[in-house]
């Protein structure tokens, strides 16, 4: 899932560079990942994996929460990424107002469909590997929640300076995390 993750990111990040790059909206250093950013979209899957180690009895939730996590980060990035390349029309999450793309808290339909698409990537590859049952859906479900998540706190924390973009990436893994814990918890 980790692998899909990075390839996905990867190859969204770099897709129609030139046009990003032109239009301000590219990653610094070409999409070059840095080590504070790789914690921050990887740490919670991380431990996560940790938590299933140690404590193997409950590991089918650790995994669970392992696939959320990264299926927000999946979400978030394809959001972004695709959304910023293929969409003209972009809402401040918070007011639902028009807004400027590109600009954290800013989402579009297609991105948002563009996340969902993510999330559902890393829940087929989860559900080959552990199986095809309710938990599918609710890795898409959890994974679609941290993306919001993620637009929310970038319009509300991010734009105020009080959070920077790799704390809003590890909160975002965090929450859908959790809810997938929550739905786990309300499902079993």
């Amino acid at each position: 899932m980790i692998g899909a993750f990075f390839i996905l990111g990867s190859a969204a990040t770099s897709w129609k560079l030139s046009f990003k790059e032109k239009s301000g909206l590219a990653e610094k250093n070409k999409g070059k990942r840095t080590a504070g950013q790789v914690i921050a979209n990887g740490g919670v899957a991380a431990i996560s994996g940790l938590l299933s180690w140690l404590y193997p009895e409950k590991i089918n939730l650790f995994r669970l929460m392992m696939a959320a996590s990264l299926a927000s980060a999946a979400a978030d990035t394809l959001s972004s990424e695709l959304g910023n390349v293929y969409v003209s029309k972009f809402y401040n999450i918070l007011s639902f107002q028009k807004d400027k793309r590109g600009l954290n808290g800013v989402i579009s339909m297609e991105g948002t469909i563009f996340g969902i698409i993510g999330s559902a990537i890393i829940s087929v590859i989860y559900a080959c590997g552990f199986g095809w049952n309710q938990s599918v859906l609710w890795v898409i479900i959890s994974g679609t929640i941290g993306n919001i998540s993620d637009s929310i706190l970038g319009a509300s924390l991010v734009r105020r300076n009080y959070l920077n973009n790799d704390a809003v990436n590890f909160l975002n893994t965090l929450i859908a995390a959790l809810a997938s814990l929550l739905i786990y918890n309300l499902f079993k």
